[in-house]
């Protein structure tokens, strides 16, 4: 089962991470100045990560393949890590399809 890690960066922002049920990163947030902004950008992955054309595959400049999801205003709510091959991303946005919605919040800042 995923997990939502809600983190305090040394900038003071606030950001998460979806974890698959393995551990791993399958996509991590933007800063947020505060903890309701982060909390509001879950949900939007909950609800955005079940719509396909949400996410933008992208290819970085080492040729490395990563995706970023969008919400529906355009604004990127996550972004991925680097994949070796476009089947490691495709597999990376299945995960983040079905994790997201029933993953649990888990609140690392109290």
């Amino acid at each position: 089962m995923g997990k939502f890690i809600i983190t305090k960066r040394k900038d003071g922002e606030y950001q998460f991470n979806l974890k698959a049920g393995n551990g791993e990163i399958i996509l991590t947030s933007e800063g947020y100045a505060a903890k309701s902004g982060c909390k509001n950008g879950i949900e939007s992955v909950r609800v955005n990560s079940q719509i396909d054309s949400r996410f933008e595959r992208r290819t970085s400049t080492n040729d490395k393949d990563y995706f970023v999801l969008k919400a529906g205003n355009g604004e990127i709510i996550g972004k991925s890590q680097l994949y070796s091959s476009k089947q490691g991303m495709e597999n990376g946005i299945a995960s983040v399809k079905e994790n997201a919605p029933t993953a649990e919040i888990i609140d690392e800042t109290n």
